[in-house]
């Protein structure tokens, strides 16, 4: 049996390190970015997609996706961002689905957590895809001063969350919640918590349902 966990938060919140815990603890894990940059490269279904949506001018010279001006098309506007949204994620959703009955096909008997990771998990509809919804939670000012340390401009970081869900919308989804406001070893003090809560979750979804009496 898997349970199926979709682990989201905003920008610069920490997704991936909490990702990478989980998958040292056993999870099998998914970056949806990563599967996006699969897609996205040439042959790939993305790829042909976005060619075909946006024409050749969002192509490098060497024929990959100018990832920054596509991320320039899509954050112009909530309109844009939803119309490249409800491009690719019909394609993500299928490669997810791939990976998990891959997974089933070859360890058949064996229970597992499948995570995956996405940023825009609840703003693309995702949230009935999943058994528990995880959050990693940051205060936004916080969220900012990190994107700034990672490369991005102030103003970049400001606009990308503008087309994020907001901080306590997307808390209101959330099954567990991991405050990542603090160092590595309250990360992963929270993340093997939750890990645990998560397997009692898949305990309970093995045990049969009692009949009905009468």
């Amino acid at each position: 049996m898997i349970l199926r966990v979709g682990l989201t938060g905003g920008i610069a919140s920490g997704k991936s390190t909490i990702t990478r815990i989980l998958a040292g603890l056993g999870c099998v894990t998914v970056d949806a970015d990563e599967v996006v940059g699969r897609l996205y490269r040439p042959g790939g279904t993305g790829h042909e997609a976005i060619v075909r949506e946006y024409g050749k001018e969002v192509l490098l010279p060497d024929g990959e996706i100018d990832r920054k001006k596509l991320a320039d098309l899509a954050f112009a506007s909530a309109e844009s961002a939803a119309k490249l949204n409800a491009l690719i994620h019909p394609l993500v959703i299928d490669e997810e689905n791939r990976i998990i009955a891959a997974e089933e096909q070859r360890f058949p008997d064996r229970d597992r957590i499948f995570v995956v990771e996405a940023s825009l998990l609840l703003e693309s509809g995702g949230r009935d895809r999943y058994d528990r919804i995880l959050v990693v939670d940051l205060d936004p000012a916080m969220q900012i001063e990190r994107a700034v340390g990672r490369g991005l401009s102030r103003t970049e970081a400001q606009r990308r969350m503008r087309h994020q869900m907001n901080r306590e919308d997307r808390l209101r989804h959330a099954d567990y919640v991991i405050d990542n406001s603090g160092d590595r070893r309250s990360a992963e003090i929270q993340t093997r918590e939750v890990y645990q809560k998560l397997r009692d979750d898949l305990s309970r979804m093995k045990r049969p349902k009692p009949k009905d009496e009468g």
